[in-house]
């Protein structure tokens, strides 16, 4: 018997909600209906509003730092879900990954450096690189018979003709779903090790690899990378959080570690959100039985499209997810441009979605979906795509 209920509809229009009350400021229609943004439409864990209602009754919200049992219930966390274990020191809080990947870029490298990622994919990334003065090389993923696959001869290639000095992996891989094996994580930090290439892994989305594909932390796979890898999770996705900006970026060397923690430094960031810290705290605690559940209602919401659109848009295709919560669509069967993709979306089925092309790669003709929406959410945006079709 399922204890939450997440066909509830909560309103959160009218809350300063960036998915939903901003729709004009960014250019759209104000009756799209948002599907961009990675966050949920769910209420988090009672255990979390439980921990910050007594937090917000205590009534003092002053200058806070996490001590033995913050580490404590993260670290549980990630022995239990993962069979990773770690260490006190490892653990540095920051306000989000974001926010990491952007200081390990500055800490970590310097100016004119070579940083690899791999696009299509969550667009900050190649933000962090160009906007920090370092020079972006690209190993594009390689789309075949719907499925997205690493080119390791270009990895290799591309890191040893550039000199690449940092490669941010995205693990699992946002937008296109995959959940990368050991095998190809080991692939991958076998070649930076040999060219000295410290890895940075954004595992943010790693609460949400299905069963059967299974998450790898990629310092776990990868131990003789140790020395020069920097590891980014959060629980913000997996317990619906981000507004409370608090993130645990896990950094085993301790010169590596000193180098990113002392930029911080520099920047003047003097500690976390306290509420975020209980936030945090509290779900790694007590927020796996709500985990699982909102899991397999999403999984639900998955199998609701993939079946919507084969009976009723087959010239969409889903590109079928091995984990987080988006749905990747290919749009190439309806034989539209990007940008005329992208105005049908927005003009005719009134959507508001993430289009391909700002994940960089050859992605201009998918959109990337959130799934973290309610039942009843999801059906109405499966019929406005629909519309896609209609001819003028």
């Amino acid at each position: 018997m399922k204890k939450y209920d997440f066909d509830a509809v909560v309103e959160r229009r009218g809350t300063n909600s960036i998915k939903y009350d901003f729709a004009v400021e960014f250019g759209y229609p104000a009756d799209v209906l948002p599907l961009w943004v990675a966050d949920m439409d769910f209420k988090a864990p009672p255990c979390v509003t439980e921990a910050l209602s007594q937090a917000v009754e205590h009534g003092i919200f002053g200058y806070s730092m996490p001590k033995e049992d913050y580490y404590d219930a993260a670290a549980g966390w990630f022995l239990r879900r993962f069979g990773w274990e770690t260490e006190r020191e490892w653990l540095v809080t920051t306000p989000g990954v974001v926010f990491a990947i952007n200081t390990a870029v500055r800490a970590l490298t310097e100016k004119g450096d070579a940083v690899l990622i791999q696009p299509p994919v969550y667009y900050p990334f190649s933000g962090a690189v160009t906007k920090n003065g370092r020079r972006l090389v690209t190993n594009e993923l390689v789309y075949s018979n719907g499925r997205y696959e690493i080119d390791f001869d270009d990895f290799e290639a591309k890191i040893r003709d550039n000199s690449v000095k940092m490669f941010v992996l995205c693990s699992p891989h946002n937008p296109v779903g995959r959940v990368w094996t050991r095998d190809e994580l080991r692939r991958m930090g076998e070649i930076c090790g040999r060219y000295g290439v410290i890895a940075v892994s954004d595992e943010i989305h790693c609460d949400f690899a299905f069963p059967e594909h299974p998450h790898t932390v990629f310092a776990e796979a990868c131990p003789e990378m140790a020395g020069r890898t920097v590891i980014c999770t959060a629980p913000s996705k997996t317990f619906n959080l981000a507004g409370l900006q608090v993130s645990n970026i896990w950094i085993p060397d301790g010169e590596l570690r000193e180098k990113f923690t002392g930029h911080m430094d520099r920047e003047g960031l003097g500690g976390v959100n306290r509420l975020g810290m209980i936030a945090a705290q509290a779900a790694y605690k007590g927020g796996e039985e709500w985990l699982d559940e909102v899991k397999e209602y999403m999984r639900g919401n998955l199998d609701f499209l993939r079946q919507y659109l084969r009976e009723h848009l087959p010239e969409v295709k889903l590109v079928e997810p091995e984990g987080t919560y988006f749905a990747w669509l290919d749009c190439s069967g309806l034989g539209l441009t990007g940008k005329e993709l992208n105005d049908r979306i927005v003009n005719r089925a009134k959507l508001w979605l993430d289009a391909g092309g700002i994940f960089g790669g050859s992605a201009e003709q998918f959109q990337r979906v959130v799934l973290a929406c309610t039942r009843a959410t999801l059906q109405q945006a499966a019929k406005r795509l629909c519309k896609l079709k209609i001819e003028n």
